[in-house]
């Protein structure tokens, strides 16, 4: 078991090491990004990666407090979900309005990874293999859709 301040630094660290493999990827766009926080230019919307002790996923997620809005957005990106799987290569889990760790409503459309820990060291090539291509598959989705979701900036 680790102390909280140990905890801290080993998931700092991973992160740490995903943004400089990841540094060296420009996006969609050809451009330096922040991998880590990317920046979706909508507010309440966010395109997360979460690795815990037990498994990791990575999604898109609708944090609009006014859930008919949240409805709304989840909405646009049913209009674009051939887009986005095409895009991805593969099916994602769409979830409207579910409680979040946090006790938050939020609506999600990710997949995860099970059986792998952040605080295994040896897991994270393979945490690193299934981020780096869905994100660089989100951001390259985004940069084609993006324009379709100017309504909610």
């Amino acid at each position: 078991m680790y102390s909280k301040d140990q905890a801290s630094q080993i998931k700092q660290a991973f992160w740490t090491a995903y943004g400089q493999y990841m540094a060296l990827q420009p996006s969609a766009e050809g451009l330096r990004i922040n991998w880590i926080n990317y920046k979706t230019g909508i507010k309440h919307l966010a395109f997360k990666m979460q690795v815990d002790k037990k498994s990791a996923w990575i999604g898109i997620e609708m944090s609009h407090p006014d859930l008919a809005i949240q409805q709304l957005l989840f909405e646009q990106f049913e209009e674009y979900k051939k887009l986005l799987s095409g895009t991805l290569g593969e099916e994602w889990k769409w979830e409207i309005h579910t409680i979040d760790e946090y006790g938050k409503t939020v609506s999600k459309i990710h997949i995860g990874l099970p059986d792998v820990s952040i605080f295994k060291q040896d897991d994270w090539p393979k945490l690193i293999s299934f981020f780096k291509p869905r994100m660089i598959a989100l951001d390259e989705f985004w940069n084609d859709a993006k324009h379709g979701f100017e309504l909610f900036k």
